[in-house]
């Protein structure tokens, strides 16, 4: 005897579950990758199954809400509906702190954070550029450490004018601790990362490669990675690098504790 199934036998047989994603409310303002195509941006807007991500550069890109389909703070999660507006979950900058809404950035402080060079100063405003515009805080690049005694002196640091440096290569024995050294002031707080160059401290998977290239001493950072990697052009290679980075998961933690130490010291109350 044949026992057919019941129910109807032209049905479709279930479909295998696929993997399951945390779920990710598409609030405006969070910074997502797209895994497929590496599109990174914020999420400005939602419709259907649909989110409209934009990037640094202004470039808008309609990205389907499917399981799976992006990264949030470097985890594979599945972007949804947000709530309505009442409900929805606050949004974090880059930095991890939580956004300020509908506040105008705030008139700069006297005081400052200077940083060795431009590409510091780029790193820091992509991740704590929108901390340091409410906090009125400008982040200027010195081209070195090596006249850092005679750019303190300069600034006249004092109360309700601090100065707050990063350095590189901040280790015992380095010429920028040297330097660090003759800086004796209240108001001045030097921090810095272990990296010889700002580049290191990117974590180097985020441009596919397990850890960054030996360069031999001698050699200057920047150029014995591009050499290593056959890189003609570093300026592009650096865009190309800092458009990796969305948020402070993509840094090593010794710049990032560095810099919160920095912000948090400049933002004292004034007065």
């Amino acid at each position: 005897m044949v026992r057919f199934p019941t129910g109807d036998i032209l049905a479709e047989p279930p479909k295998p579950k696929g993997p399951s994603y945390p779920k990710v409310p598409a609030v405006p303002g969070t910074i997502v990758e797209h895994r497929r195509s590496g599109f990174q941006g914020i999420i400005i807007d939602t419709f259907d199954d649909g989110v409209t991500i934009k990037d640094r550069d202004g470039k808008q890109r309609i990205l389907r809400m499917d399981p799976g389909a992006f990264r949030v703070d470097g985890q594979v999660v599945s972007i949804v509906p947000a709530p309505s507006r009442a409900q929805a979950a606050p949004v974090t900058t880059a930095s991890g702190s939580t956004a300020v809404k509908d506040v105008k950035a705030r008139v700069a402080r006297a005081s400052r954070i200077y940083v060795e060079g431009k590409h510091d100063a780029e790193l820091v405003e992509r991740v704590w550029g929108d901390d340091l515009r409410i906090e009125g805080i400008v982040v200027l690049p010195m081209d070195g450490a090596d006249d850092l005694g005679l750019l303190v002196r300069k600034f006249q640091p004092g109360p309700g004018r601090r100065l707050g440096v990063l350095l590189d290569h901040l280790v015992s024995g380095s010429k920028e601790s040297r330097i660090a050294a003759e800086i004796d002031n209240a108001d001045v707080l030097i921090t810095g990362h272990r990296f010889v160059d700002v580049w290191a401290a990117i974590r180097p998977d985020r441009v596919g490669l397990p850890p960054w290239p030996d360069v031999p001493r001698g050699t200057p950072w920047k150029e014995g990675v591009c050499q290593a990697l056959g890189v003609a052009d570093p300026a592009s290679f650096w865009r190309h690098l800092l458009g990796r980075v969305s948020t402070y998961a993509d840094l090593h933690p010794d710049l990032v504790g560095a810099v919160e130490q920095l912000i948090d010291f400049v933002t004292v109350p004034e007065g």
